[in-house]
């Protein structure tokens, strides 16, 4: 191993390239393709050219600068825009990307003129709310006259699609009906433009249910697909989604990070209590003197205790502030000493916030 500084988020590239291969493959029996979404490595180049490697037909992000990344990088497939862009942007915008997310006609009409101003065709999905409540025409009467209004009246702009977002603010699954009325509602402004759309955005990773349940209707071409091939088959995946099908998906990201601190210690705090780091009241069990171990990573590096989880069995966390974690090592106490490094698996919201961190180094295995 290469002398590494930690804390260290280290990505297997062949088991990510492998993850995006089986979905790809398993999308491609039903005409689906893949939108590889990078936000949650952090627009990592090396990850992206991984998920370009195992199928993806289009890179997307959130973030410009993730975006940017890839175009100096050299990757190939269209780059994508997948939050609602700022009118700010929109300079950037049409010189990074191809394609954006657009529920705006106002946005619509500034991206003309910017377009207009860089000589350059840019690619638009509409996107319809069926139910999340985040962004998209809720009136979908409105979003029909402006798909018509893209397609007659704007000469730089082309409406490739539309698209609709699921269950990343209102918990809404891509159940049968939502899907059949995306699928609808594509058909109607494909019969109000006369030409068939290039793409039918059937949402992200929650969607892949209607892939493996039978249920994606054949209008519908293309997933944006990010959480699931990052993180694979840990629990949290599974159980939100119900799909025993990903357990074929390995986990391509860990976290590795090492002990400062190991020492018996009470488990309950001796004194008058007030609130920790974050302004909460904790909770504490008294389970008497315990074996405990500090480690160099925090809260700020990760988020949530919950979406770490330790490899070696007998480790459990109770704790962290905004720049230790502090680990429960008594069934493993004669095992742990400073300096040893210590994995982690991870579940999104932890790999999100790690591969943006700049405490945390980045390494390829």
């Amino acid at each position: 191993m290469e002398n590494r500084k930690y804390p260290a988020l280290v990505m297997d590239r062949d088991a990510l390239t492998e993850n995006v291969r089986i979905l790809t493959e398993d999308c491609g029996r039903q005409g689906i393709e893949i939108a590889g979404i990078i936000k949650g490595a952090g627009g990592w180049v090396e990850a992206t050219k991984a998920i370009v490697e195992g199928g993806a037909t289009i890179i997307g992000s959130s973030r410009l600068e993730q975006l940017a990344r890839c175009r100096e990088a050299g990757i190939e497939v269209p780059l994508m825009m997948i939050r609602v862009p700022m009118l700010s942007e929109l300079p950037e915008l049409i010189r990074v990307a191809d394609i954006a997310l657009v529920s705006e006609r106002a946005t619509l009409d500034a991206i003309e003129r910017q377009a207009s101003l860089q000589d350059k065709e840019f690619k638009v999905i509409l996107m319809a709310d069926l139910g999340d409540l985040r962004e998209g025409w809720w009136d979908k009467d409105e979003m029909l006259q402006t798909a018509l209004y893209v397609e007659e009246e704007l000469a730089h702009v082309t409406l490739a699609g539309i698209g609709t977002n699921l269950g990343c603010y209102g918990s809404v699954m891509p159940t049968e009906d939502k899907m059949q009325e995306l699928a609808d509602l594509a058909a109607k402004i494909e019969i109000n433009i006369g030409r068939e759309l290039e793409y039918v955005s059937g949402g992200a990773s929650s969607s892949l249910l209607a892939v493996y349940r039978g249920y994606m209707p054949e209008k519908i071409n293309m997933l944006r697909i990010g959480a699931v091939s990052l993180i694979g088959d840990l629990e949290d995946v599974r159980v939100c989604y119900d799909l025993e099908e990903i357990d074929r998906l390995g986990r391509p990201f860990t976290l590795q990070a090492q002990v400062v601190e190991v020492k018996d210690k009470p488990t309950h705090p001796v004194g008058t209590l007030g609130v920790d780091a974050f302004g909460k009241k904790g909770v504490y069990e008294d389970r008497g003197i315990r074996r405990r171990a500090l480690i160099a990573i925090g809260r700020a590096d990760y988020g949530d205790i919950a979406d770490l989880v330790p490899t070696r069995k007998g480790i459990e966390i109770i704790g962290a502030s905004g720049d230790h974690t502090i680990l429960d090592v008594e069934a493993v106490k004669d095992h742990i000493e400073v300096g040893d490094i210590l994995t982690f698996n991870l579940r999104y919201s932890a790999l999100l916030y790690l591969s943006s961190s700049e405490n945390v180094k980045k390494y390829v295995k």
